[in-house]
């Protein structure tokens, strides 16, 4: 994941490309070791973390099952 943070500091948060509908999830670099998850209906609300290496490795047991 090659996200970082915008010229203010925050992270730079990145929706899926197959989200069409809004009802989707957001992720963001929010450090080298670090991965957030939030809500895109509700930014200001909680974020769940994951180690970077937990995060790729669920995405690449997704990628897998299709």
């Amino acid at each position: 994941m090659s996200t970082g943070t915008g010229l203010d500091g925050t992270p730079s948060w990145r929706t899926a490309s197959r989200c069409s509908n809004g009802d989707c999830v957001e992720v963001a670099l929010l450090s080298p070791d670090t991965v957030g998850v939030r809500d895109t209906k509700n930014p200001g609300g909680p974020v769940i973390t994951f180690s970077s290496h937990d995060w790729t490795t669920f995405v690449k047991r997704i990628q897998d099952a299709h």
